[in-house]
């Protein structure tokens, strides 16, 4: 994946869609921060504690896209999961549920993901309906298959304005690239 540090173009890929992707922060903010993620995934729920803090500290020169990468080879719960997070979404709760997933990684059968949105305080009915039918199965399943096309092997995985970021050795190299993207006024993807 060192390859994509050197690209300095970003893909179309990685490019945020207010139709389809879920973004925190202004569309002026200077870097664009893509992660690819899965809420079972223990790596992903230490950068979810990283990132809040970068969040706040970046403030509006910063704005998060996150994509659900679920490893469902390894984390059984961790589609289901993105699944309810998009069915939160669709009730303009999904940063909510995204926070409460991460908080609650251990607990991510189908009685907890309904628990979780009994406290959210979402439309049950509609929430029940949509889980079982699996609306929103194509949606992770389509930020999975973009994921693939990057050649995405793990999670956490992020994209600062377009060029892989390796935080395999710390999330400051996370900080450290963001810092990097701001003085060299690289252009946001």
């Amino acid at each position: 994946m060192n390859a994509h540090t050197a690209s300095t173009k970003a893909n179309p890929l990685l490019a945020p869609d207010s139709a389809t992707d879920h973004i925190h922060g202004s569309k002026s903010a200077r870097v664009t921060l893509v992660e690819y993620g899965d809420f079972e995934c223990p790596s992903c729920g230490q950068a979810h504690a990283a990132l809040k803090i970068m969040l706040a500290h970046f403030g509006p020169n910063l704005r998060f896209v996150y994509r659900h990468f679920p490893q469902r080879e390894v984390h059984s719960h961790a589609e289901l999961a993105a699944e309810t997070a998009e069915a939160a979404g669709a009730q303009g709760k999904f940063w909510q549920m995204h926070d409460l997933l991460f908080a609650h990684q251990q607990h991510l059968d189908e009685k907890h993901l309904h628990q979780y949105a009994k406290e959210l305080e979402l439309d049950i009915p509609r929430f029940e309906n949509e889980m079982r039918d699996h609306v929103y199965l194509q949606r992770v399943q389509e930020q999975v298959a973009g994921a693939e096309r990057l050649h995405v092997r793990a999670t956490p995985a992020f994209y600062v304005n377009g060029v892989f970021t390796d935080v395999s050795f710390g999330l400051e190299h996370l900080h450290q690239a963001i810092d990097e993207a701001l003085s060299t006024g690289r252009a946001a993807g």
